[in-house]
């Protein structure tokens, strides 16, 4: 199994969301393999955070500064000294990309759809990736405010919640 991303999208305001080929309400289709978790010892935390809606990461409580994706030692200081915070669910796109060719059969008739790259400039400007929900080709504006939005897959076996990104209306 891989770690392919797949999503149920919340209705959007003003239209301009769509499935993409798959089942009324999914943002990617059905038939995509389940999101591995990683080791829960490591990702534990974060995975716990989405599930009640707040987004974590890794902060080295001595420096002050954050980092992601999780790993056992603080990259500022090579210490095992890390903590978990909660940081606000929003940020920037300092990156993206429109997806138009398949990477997994199930994506055949689910093209085009966008990933980004988020940036969390008040958690040290860490790095995310995700789908940006909405219409499919949407302008994408590098340095536009971003919001999270969870994704809960409570049917799945472990459930998880996924973290996906919007622009905020207005």
């Amino acid at each position: 199994m891989s770690n392919y991303i797949l999503g149920q999208t919340p209705p959007v305001e003003g239209g301009g969301d769509r499935p993409a080929g798959g089942g009324a309400g999914y943002y990617l289709p059905e038939g995509l393999p389940t999101p591995l978790a990683h080791p829960a010892e490591l990702y534990g935390p974060y995975w716990q955070g989405t599930r009640a809606e707040k987004l974590v990461v890794q902060r080295n409580p001595a420096t002050g500064v954050h980092q992601w994706p999780p790993q056992w030692i603080a990259h500022d200081t090579q210490t095992f000294d890390l903590e978990w915070v909660e940081v606000a669910p929003k940020g920037i796109i300092h990156s993206w990309t429109r997806i138009w060719h398949p990477v997994h059969p199930a994506l055949k008739d689910a093209g085009p759809y966008i990933v980004v790259v988020v940036e969390l400039p008040h958690a040290g400007n860490i790095r995310m990736l995700g789908n940006l929900l909405g219409d499919p080709m949407q302008a994408v504006v590098i340095g536009a405010e971003v919001e999270a939005v969870f994704e809960h897959h409570d049917s799945a076996e472990p459930p998880f919640t996924l973290v996906q990104w919007t622009v905020p209306k207005g």
